[in-house]
């Protein structure tokens, strides 16, 4: 089975064809197709491609499923005996994206 990790929104994910991930927002609607350009590393089997950082010519193709956000966390302040309290509450948005193609 062919891996490969890339970068996006300064993580690295590792992929296989037909992997589902979530990543950082994306400038992108759903629906179109995406190219990963930043590929650090390929592995098939017992053959592995190593960027030095990045493979030239290697690239992930990739279709946009949706934009989304996570389930909202609390951020909860406090400082004790002097009546200070801070609830707020923060939902990170993602891009959902399913591989499809890996060129290397």
């Amino acid at each position: 089975m062919k891996h490969a990790i890339i970068v996006t929104g300064g993580k690295q994910y590792r992929v296989a064809e037909g992997d589902v991930i979530y990543v950082e927002k994306l400038d992108v609607t759903a629906g179109d197709s995406i190219k990963f350009d930043q590929v650090l590393a390929v592995i098939d089997g017992d053959n592995a491609v190593i960027g030095k950082p990045v493979i030239d010519g290697a690239s992930v193709s990739a279709n946009v499923v949706k934009n989304g956000k996570a389930a909202k966390i609390r951020v909860y302040k406090m400082k004790p005996k002097k009546g200070y309290r801070r609830t707020q509450g923060h939902r990170q948005p993602y891009t959902k994206v399913q591989i499809e193609t890996i060129n290397a």
